[in-house]
């Protein structure tokens, strides 16, 4: 028991140091000629290469893996259920409507107009879908995120069609698949969004844990559990809308991350947190240099690699579930 703690205490410092490590290899993988070997004599456009695109884009998977990581982590206790995420609660896909519905309304809607929109459609969706639950037997574990997915389904149909009915299909292209390969210096700053999330997310946590015990229980222990519900609802919204504005939809990380950390780091919300989003970071990171590489020169969206990787762990995660349930 004792050994379980002190390894678990070990993941944060281990995710930090590969954080650090992927990060540097990052910066070093692409198209353009900037090896590790070049980094003491770069000339002007290497520099511009690496301020403009290679940093932009390692901070940018950083956050984004953080924050989706979060938010799923977030979304598992709203739902108690292990399989719940941004993507699976249709978060992100109501956040996507939000933002086709900016540009239909408003000609030429405005960053902060598309952005206003996709959170509160983005936290309109999750409050529907969270009202779906209540008419479903938590116990059925599937049941869950089988809900959320066909909610998420219809509105990104919905999405698609409005988007083809005015044009819109090139505008809002990039937030149907995750890619990194257009993230500069000039785009990426509503990414830093994730870092007050976290913050407020770490701040609540205790309420967030004792939430997950049930309405009656925390209701006993004197929280009131719809409004830490709303306040969830919000965090997790504005974290999604962050990620999807800036990069697009990425699938399973919310799901994956924290299953994978709740195998070794136990299943306390506060001390899950840093390494949930410390080994997201890593994940999508991973995932962005794999699909740098694996057909170069030329590039995958980041949701090709996190969906076929993402697709065979959540396999083991379910099969492991079920092997759980047998015993």
């Amino acid at each position: 028991m004792l050994d379980e703690r002190r390894k678990s205490s070990y993941l944060p410092l281990i995710g930090i140091a590969l954080v650090l490590v992927l990060s540097f290899v990052s910066l070093f993988v692409g198209v353009h000629d900037l090896g590790v070997n070049h980094l003491l004599s770069l000339d002007d456009m290497q520099v511009k290469v690496l301020l403009t695109t290679r940093l932009p884009r390692t901070i940018s998977l950083v956050l984004a893996g953080a924050s989706l990581s979060v938010a799923g982590l977030l979304m598992q206790k709203l739902t108690q259920n292990k399989f719940v995420s941004p993507t699976t609660a249709g978060t992100m896909a109501s956040a996507r409507f939000g933002a086709i519905l900016s540009m239909v309304i408003f000609a030429g809607a405005t960053y902060f107009q598309r952005i206003l929109f996709a959170f509160v459609c983005a936290s309109l969706g999750t409050l529907i879908f969270l009202l779906f639950l209540r008419t479903v037997k938590r116990n059925k574990s599937m049941m869950v995120p089988l809900v959320g997915m066909m909610f998420g389904n219809i509105v990104s149909s919905v999405g698609s069609y409005i988007a083809l009915r005015y044009d819109l299909v090139q505008n809002a292209n990039s937030w149907f698949q995750g890619n990194f390969s257009l993230v500069t210096s000039d785009n990426y700053q509503l990414i830093f969004l994730a870092l007050p999330v976290f913050i407020l997310i770490y701040l609540f946590a205790h309420y967030f844990t004792v939430m997950a015990l049930g309405q009656e229980m925390a209701t006993e222990l004197g929280v009131s559990y719809r409004v830490i519900e709303l306040v969830g609802i919000l965090l997790v919204a504005l974290g999604t809308t962050a990620v999807l504005l800036t990069v697009g939809s990425i699938p399973f990380i919310g799901i994956i991350v924290p299953n994978l950390i709740s195998l070794k780091g136990g299943d306390n919300f506060q001390k899950m947190l840093l390494p949930t989003a410390i080994f997201g970071s890593v994940f999508t990171i991973v995932c962005d240099i794999l699909a740098r590489i694996v057909i170069a020169p030329y590039e995958l969206p980041i949701s090709v690699v996190v969906g076929v990787s993402g697709s065979i762990l959540f396999l083991f995660l379910l099969l492991r579930g079920e092997r759980k349930l047998a015993k």
